[in-house]
């Protein structure tokens, strides 16, 4: 799933749509199969964006004074060098992971998550389809600076970060060099985390690297012998972007009112997708 970050995120915009006349192009001259663009998809993943960057902005607003006095209580000072970077780059990388892991693992963040992941088509347009609920930031910004990160550092990790996972969301590019494959996230790995499919679900969650994956064993390789499906295990048959970034709200709270009991209420919360009260919770 793409965080939000100000101001590298308006300025890419020419990039972005230049990008996607690019992938037009080579797909429509590919010789293998594709999801390829639908005009009502790729609008509403574009409104999905141009609502996203709104609420981005209100975002940074809270987040750099919040980041602010993160700073003047820091623990350590890593200054503005290669180190700082590296670590500043390293600690986004890993903190997204464990935030983009929780987002599939937790049904009040799928909630949120779940938006990016509604359409059926896999294209750069689908990376611009990104969640108007997101306040997670909030979080990683204090926590990065507390432990010695300045805050223009750790937006520009973010916003890095951010760029970065653009261009994987495309079926344009085949699988990259053995070498790349093995240590960042490629287009290839970045599919079947999109995918649908059994073997698919709650893979390849990295941002920068999929070493994350590797390490904590949720890495899946894409194979040719299962095309990825995209989408959700449940299509929602809409493009309307409140509904997109709606949904699945709605149908949480539609399961914990008709759940009996505040423990299994909690769990329908914190358990994951899909999971239904047929045990007892305790809470």
């Amino acid at each position: 799933m793409l965080t939000r970050q100000l101001p590298i995120t308006t300025d890419a915009i020419p990039f972005f749509i230049a990008a996607i006349v690019l992938e037009l192009v080579l797909l429509a001259r590919s010789r293998r199969p594709v999801a390829g663009y639908r005009l009502s998809d790729t609008l509403a993943s574009l409104s999905m964006g141009a609502l996203s960057l709104g609420v981005g902005v209100g975002l940074a607003l809270l987040a750099v004074p919040i980041s602010l006095v993160a700073w003047h209580h820091r623990l350590f000072d890593l200054g503005t060098g290669a180190v700082a970077w590296v670590v500043a780059m390293v600690a986004w990388d890993f903190s997204y992971y464990w935030n983009h892991r929780a987002g599939h693992r937790v049904r009040l963040l799928w909630a949120n998550h779940v938006q990016h992941h509604s359409s059926t088509r896999y294209n750069l347009s689908t990376a611009l389809r990104q969640p108007v609920t997101s306040v997670n930031e909030l979080l990683f910004f204090p926590t990065l600076c507390l432990l010695g990160l300045q805050p223009w550092l750790v937006f520009a990790a973010g916003g890095i970060n951010l760029l970065y996972q653009f261009w994987i969301h495309t079926e344009a590019i085949d699988r990259l060099p053995r070498p790349v494959e093995y240590v960042l996230n490629t287009p290839s790995h970045h599919r079947v985390h999109h995918g649908s499919n059994r073997r698919y679900l709650d893979r390849n969650y990295g941002g920068i690297l999929i070493v994350w994956d590797r390490l904590f064993g949720t890495f899946e390789p894409e194979s040719a012998d299962e095309p990825v499906v995209y989408g959700l295990t449940k299509n929602i048959a809409t493009y309307n972007p409140l509904r997109v970034a709606g949904h699945e709200y709605a149908a949480l709270a539609r399961d914990v009112a008709a759940t009996p009991g505040l423990g299994r209420r909690v769990a329908r919360l914190l358990r994951p997708p899909g999971w239904s009260p047929a045990e007892p919770v305790t809470v």
